[in-house]
């Protein structure tokens, strides 16, 4: 804010006005008017700021919530720009614009490797059995980690520890995060985004804390788990299916 007023408090407009005023030229790519584009971003990370505390996770709901912080992508494109129009007006090596393209097109590209592998785990086909569906083999899973699977259009987090296989909402009762990519510790899953703790066989954080996931029942079959896609309520008990000397051996 304080180079707004640095760079427009020497004419009749007002300094925020000015700079939307000012310049009009975006069809240049030399003379574009990249100080919209930070302002805007600047406007973006504020409004996530303002919304990162609990109290408007539960007041917005989840799924607006984390429409709202996904934003997060266009303030950084917005950064991107910015900054790169900006030296673009004083920089006339087209080296700069070479090195930024490659890092833009790199970070595009392994966005949309993630978004393929995550599609092919929603889209994947499943054999169901007697109210189980066939979810993943054991040796997929690592100990005290999980596999993710997508059933009936809920992902859900598939633990191995201790000779034990658990199911539970792949999904944080905190900020969403994925509880899939987290690990079993001091006997919880914990998050990896923020540390929330879950216990595998319940769906609950241990006292005093209060958040609860849905679980699943879960049993092994030569070497395959399956899973009742049903969810049970949050914090159900659920006996967490045991594995067999001869799961092990196999």
């Amino acid at each position: 804010m304080s180079g707004i007023v640095h760079f427009h408090s020497h004419g009749d407009i007002t300094p925020l006005v000015c700079v939307f005023v000012s310049n009009q030229d975006f069809f240049s790519l030399r003379d574009f008017p990249f100080q919209q584009l930070g302002f805007a971003a600047l406007l973006i990370l504020f409004l996530m700021a303002a919304t990162s505390h609990d109290f408007w996770l539960h007041n917005l709901t989840p799924p607006v919530w984390k429409t709202l912080h996904m934003l997060v992508y266009v303030a950084y494109g917005l950064l991107i720009a910015h900054v790169t129009l900006g030296e673009l007006q004083s920089e006339a090596s087209p080296v700069l614009v070479i090195v930024t393209g490659a890092g833009l097109a790199t970070v595009v590209m392994l966005h949309l490797l993630a978004a393929s592998r995550e599609r092919k785990i929603d889209r994947k086909t499943t054999v169901s059995e007697g109210g189980f569906v066939k979810a993943c083999t054991l040796e997929s899973i690592p100990e005290k980690c999980a596999t993710v699977v997508s059933l009936r259009g809920e992902r859900i987090a598939i633990f191995k520890f201790d000779g034990k296989v658990s199911a539970i909402s792949n999904v944080c009762r905190h900020q969403n995060g994925p509880l899939g990519e987290g690990k079993i510790i001091d006997g919880c899953i914990t998050c990896p985004w923020h540390g929330y703790q879950y216990l595998p066989e319940t769906g609950a954080s241990p006292p005093p804390f209060t958040e609860k996931v849905s679980t699943f029942r879960s049993k092994i079959v030569d070497g395959c788990v399956w899973i009742d896609p049903q969810p049970n309520p949050p914090g159900t008990r659920v006996k967490a299916a045991k594995i067999s000397q001869v799961e092990v051996s196999s």
